[in-house]
């Protein structure tokens, strides 16, 4: 804290909170905040009550008569996103520093005191700290590696943790005018970051401690997970529209839509799109055709993975069907052959070499991942053997698997199942493996962990590894597993990309009320 000429408190740090019926998350969320080792005198938390009808606006009020002058309380009619309350909350901030959290997500008990000691440690305007997902939420932990003093928005992995659950210098965003776009109903936080980190004069990372919590509520209703096709393929335009007007064409601007062709844009076309109705379906392909005819670059192309790619090439060069086939492909028919050319090797996706579509071959290059296309395999079953181990059946396209590999094996997360037979016919090979629990349940964090099943080969002097394709027809599996004295829920289900995971989830008494919500009608009768 300082204490300027005129005697006024100048907190450390502003924590600003956009709020919208998180309850019962929100208490945990004020409660980490107040109980921060930074110590109330050095804190302000600012929070915006955007028409909450859940109590949360009650809740806030609690907080606010508890701790009166750290928490402050704003009021307003719902904007529809979080955009406008954290303006709001900015205009109102005094900290020299601000942090954004998420209403529904808790910081570690050190978090502040040790993010606002590496700003002012360092010179930096941006201070990342070690996120963690709970509830098997997926964060990108690229950043994390390592704690740095410095890190570069063009040459790290920082364009995939672009969310502005960091510490930012308050000075930055008033001297550039930083505000969040208000017709952004979801990422409207990214610009903000971009600028943010782009004006900044440091960039630092801390890797030492869990610093974030970023809870997937079990009722699923966080705004990241509810959000529609046209409104993302919005955002997606607003977002490369605004990198574009950012930052100057060339190498440094690719690493930055690099990820925005990744993640946004290719999130448009998975395997949901075959589900929607026409007009949606063919609204989604103009709007990522014409993102990728403008901007996607070929320096951002030979980024991408194999299902990017393939994906977003066939839509810059083909039509709705042609994309629909490609993802046809994927969700109903199973990895296609590899197509091997002299000493260049293929995925024989539709559309490959038609003569109709005369898409490059650069598309559909897999020769520097050769041995990771081989490790491609689609699910055929998958079941729990009581509480010792996972058994998963798969099988590859390729009837000259075993010829062309020197060993295959299936793994959960970082533990490798035992193969118990590798069998080939006339269309393919089938592969069989017995992945036991015990590595499931190591390390698992309170708020439960996922488990990306992967196949691992040896091939072509390398070794590649895959996420297996989940079943076509996915059935949930489930098995109560004990460890000690605690009992974990494994779900071998499949992800938002269609690839087999298990989530592996301690017993809470939250998670079981929960799932006794869900069960038993209202009163529970």
């Amino acid at each position: 804290m300082t204490v300027p000429a005129s005697g006024e408190r100048v907190p450390d740090v502003t924590v600003v909170t956009a709020v919208y019926n998180t309850m019962p998350y929100l208490t945990r969320c004020l409660t980490s905040l107040v109980e921060q080792t930074i110590g109330r005198d050095r804190l302000e938390i600012v929070a915006v009550d955007d028409g909450s009808t859940d109590g949360s606006g009650r809740e806030l009020e609690r907080f606010a008569r508890l701790h009166p002058g750290t928490v402050k309380v704003l009021s307003q009619s719902n904007s529809g996103g979080p955009a406008g309350p954290s303006n709001r909350a900015l205009d109102v901030a005094t900290g020299r520093y601000v942090f954004f959290i998420g209403s529904d997500d808790y910081l570690g008990p050190e978090a502040l005191e040790r993010l606002v000691a590496a700003a002012d440690r360092w010179d930096a305007d941006v201070v990342l700290g070690r996120m963690r997902g709970v509830n098997s939420r997926n964060i990108h932990q690229a950043i994390f590696g390592s704690t740095r003093e410095e890190v570069d928005l063009f040459t790290s992995p920082l364009p995939f943790s672009l969310s502005n659950t960091k510490l930012f210098r308050r000075e930055l965003i008033e001297r550039h005018k930083l505000r969040y776009p208000e017709d952004m109903p979801v990422g409207s936080d990214q610009p903000f970051t971009i600028e943010a980190c782009y004006r900044a004069k440091r960039v630092s990372v801390l890797a030492d401690y869990d610093y974030y919590y970023a809870v997937r509520r079990l009722n699923a209703r966080n705004i990241t997970y509810a959000s529609r096709h046209l409104e993302r393929l919005r955002c997606a335009e607003a977002l490369v529209g605004f990198v574009a007007g950012l930052i100057e064409e060339g190498p440094r601007r690719d690493a930055v839509l690099l990820r925005h062709f990744a993640w946004e844009v290719a999130r448009l076309l998975e395997d949901d799109v075959l589900g929607l109705d026409r007009a949606t379906q063919e609204a989604v392909h103009a709007g990522v055709r014409a993102l990728a005819v403008r901007h996607l670059t070929d320096r951002i192309r030979d980024g991408l993975d194999i299902d990017a790619r393939v994906r977003l090439g066939v839509a810059r060069h083909g039509g709705v069907d042609d994309l629909l086939a490609v993802i046809r492909q994927d969700a109903e028919l199973g990895v296609p052959p590899a197509v091997r050319d002299g000493d260049r090797w293929y995925a024989g996706y539709p559309g490959f070499r038609s003569p109709e579509l005369d898409i490059p071959d650069a598309w559909f290059d897999v020769t520097d991942h050769a041995a990771a296309w081989l490790a491609r395999l689609d699910t055929v079953s998958v079941d729990f053997e009581g509480a010792r181990a996972l058994t998963v059946t798969a099988r590859s396209p390729r009837p000259d698997l075993s010829e062309l590999t020197s060993g295959v094996k299936l793994g959960a997360g970082v533990t490798l199942g035992t193969t118990t037979e590798v069998v080939p016919d006339a269309t393919g090979t089938t592969v069989r493996a017995r992945i036991p629990l015990a590595g499931l349940l190591a390390d698992v964090a309170p708020g439960g962990e996922l488990r990306l099943v992967q196949a691992h080969v040896d091939a072509l002097g390398g070794t590649g590894v895959a996420p297996l394709r989940g079943p076509r027809r996915p059935t949930p599996r489930r098995a109560v597993v004990r460890r000690g004295a605690s009992l974990h829920v494994l779900t071998a289900t499949t992800n938002h990309k269609g690839q087999l995971v298990v989530a592996v989830a301690p017993v809470t008494p939250r998670r079981l009320m929960a799932r006794l919500r869900r069960r038993l009608p209202l009163g529970g009768k």
